[in-house]
């Protein structure tokens, strides 16, 4: 089939009423859950993975995913109206997207911000859709060698772009391993880490992790915080931005754009890194980088242009080599599995309907969200009043329900109330979870294809440098490893990280 064939059997997936329907709940939920500080889309799939379970597998996960993307545009109408971020790629939208919206250019930064991101989304799905074929076609050579060597590469990675010192990353990188390690062993039947618990011989069930980690967690440290100021609205103006805007933010776009999508296809990356990284970059090129943060358009189009690239790109190394990139990915796995769906290669040719239906509602995802966020502004924003008191019984029930749906077992529910105390204590030691649930999700995987190439080659380590790709990646990882032991380089990657939290 050629390309136009294949993005017409996607197109014609997508646009079955059921799953345009899901495609249009995604993009909703992910609005409201941008709108809304506090929640954010890794704790909403977690909660909401259980019931993909009853859905048809491409429609359950055009849902997650719109919920993933959607997110990033929910997040920078507050940033820009109340200068509150309700997602954290948002955080930096609010220091130029406020200013504007002080100035009376509210709705020239929400249509700016709006058509950015439909922009960039347009060209990651893009992407998606042309580099997808060409990675799972060079992915049909790997081997299990080249696999270990793939996610050794990408765990050190992920450890470079997480937030806060590197060993407390690789921590938790190794908390994650050892969680993935409980059960029974597939191959000798030796019970591993369960103490005895028969509940824990099938190992520990990854929505267990996910709900308790960045569901429970997240409600403990919302409860925590005061959230009794209110909220102040900046006036909203005409909608449709000047020519001036126009001119002054395409090659912010651009800029943006490029950046999201090359950082989304990164271990660890992501649209929080795009969105701080890309702008960084329009001060570092722009005439007037004393202006940023004063309230100019440039730094509302690139950031926001940028996150929703990455968010988009990051599923490329899923589909294509069935490796999760950061958190969300990994979630989007757990989808995949659940319907039984194996990402990789082989999807695009044993079931191409899946990768082609998703690639396509990305693209009606993100048109949908255009339509859904600038007329009905006053809607989201009229959500911020609700108390967080009133939310977080029903977060709470649905978490709950969500774990004990899996295996019907109380266990698991305890189980995963102790996750929520553990990921707020990671929260206290400021310990970024993402690391563990990249862990816990590759860390069977490696050691299942590290165990098969070992008993093909009896025993020879030998092989993991005698094949091409292999060596690649290994190379590449020794090269990171010296690049950590620099002093240039921890000195500047914290204070990229104190610049961010800034």
């Amino acid at each position: 089939m050629t390309f136009i064939d294949l993005l017409m059997l996607g197109f014609s997936e997508a646009i079955t009423p059921a799953n345009l329907a899901f495609c249009l709940l995604g993009a909703l939920l992910g609005t409201l859950i941008g709108v809304l500080p506090g929640i954010g889309p890794t704790a909403t799939i977690a909660v909401l993975l259980p019931i993909t379970f009853f859905l048809p597998p491409l429609a359950g996960i055009i849902m997650l995913a719109g919920i993933y993307y959607g997110a990033q545009y929910g997040g920078s109408t507050t940033a820009i109206l109340v200068n509150l971020p309700g997602e954290a790629s948002a955080v930096v939208t609010t220091l130029d997207g406020y200013q504007m919206a002080r100035q009376g250019r509210a709705g020239a930064a929400l249509a700016v911000a709006a058509l950015g991101s439909f922009f960039a989304g347009t060209v990651a799905t893009f992407a998606i859709a042309v580099a997808g074929p060409m990675l799972s076609g060079f992915a049909l050579s790997f081997g299990p060698a080249e696999y270990v060597s793939l996610m050794v590469f990408g765990l050190l990675a992920a450890t470079i772009l997480a937030s806060g010192p590197v060993l407390k990353a690789i921590g938790m990188i190794l908390i994650g391993l050892l969680l993935g390690m409980v059960g029974t062993d597939q191959a000798t039947g030796a019970e591993r880490l369960t103490f005895g618990a028969i509940e824990l011989f099938d190992g520990i069930d990854f929505i267990v992790i996910a709900i308790g980690i960045f569901g429970f967690s997240e409600i403990i440290a919302n409860l925590e915080r005061s959230g009794s100021e209110g909220v102040k609205l900046a006036p909203l103006s005409r909608l449709w931005p000047t020519r001036d805007d126009f001119r002054n933010s395409w090659g912010a776009v651009l800029r943006g754009t490029a950046i999201g999508t090359l950082l989304g296809l990164l271990p660890g990356g992501g649209a929080t890194l795009a969105s701080f990284s890309a702008y960084s970059l329009e001060k570092k090129v722009s005439k007037h980088p004393e202006k940023f943060g004063t309230g100019v358009v440039e730094g509302v189009a690139s950031p926001e242009a940028a996150n929703n690239a990455a968010a988009q790109s990051s599923f490329i190394p899923l589909l294509t080599l069935g490796i999760p990139s950061n958190n969300m990915m990994a979630m989007m796995l757990s989808a995949f599995m659940i319907h039984g769906i194996t990402p990789g290669p082989t999807v695009l040719t044993t079931q191409p309907e899946i990768f082609w239906g998703l690639v396509a509602s990305m693209w009606i995802g993100n048109l949908l969200l255009v339509v859904i966020n600038l007329p009905m502004i006053g809607l989201w924003v009229k959500l911020l009043t609700v108390p967080y008191r009133l939310l977080y019984p029903a977060i709470l029930l649905f978490c709950c329900i969500g774990v004990y749906s899996m295996n019907n077992r109380i266990f698991d529910v305890i189980l995963a109330a102790g996750f929520g105390l553990l990921g707020y204590a990671f929260r206290k030691a400021r310990c970024e979870p993402g690391p563990l649930l990249l862990g816990f999700v590759l860390g069977p995987l490696l050691e299942s294809n590290l165990r098969r190439t070992l008993l093909i080659e009896q025993g020879d380590p030998s092989i993991f440098i005698e094949r091409p790709i292999s060596l690649t990646m290994l190379v590449a990882t020794v090269i990171l490893l010296g690049l950590m032991i620099l002093p240039s380089f921890r000195r500047t990657r914290q204070e990229a990280f104190q610049e961010e939290e800034a």
